[in-house]
């Protein structure tokens, strides 16, 4: 289960009595907007947890290919760099 903190709490209760009476032109009560706030963290919290744990997956994945392409190295290369440069346009 998604837990917050006390401060996370009262700030989204805060912000849920306040939506209520400027959106919405009603009053909320403590005690209701702190139950609201429990069933939307317990109902869709996890849904939106999900979905950003599986955001997170996907950009993590794109960097971990991205690491191949960024510290590949090429094997057998010493006698290759030990090659003279090539001369202008002769063969």
């Amino acid at each position: 289960m998604i837990e917050l903190t006390r401060e996370a709490r009262a700030q989204a209760v805060a912000s849920i009595e306040r939506y209520f009476q400027e959106e919405l032109d009603q009053r909320i009560g403590n005690i209701a907007a702190g139950a609201l706030l429990g069933f939307i963290v317990e109902e869709i919290g996890p849904l939106i947890y999900n979905q950003a744990v599986q955001r997170v997956q996907e950009q993590l994945l794109e960097r971990v290919q991205e690491l191949d392409i960024e510290f590949n190295e090429e094997a057998f290369q010493y006698w290759r760099r030990r090659q003279p440069p090539a001369k202008g346009g002769r063969r």
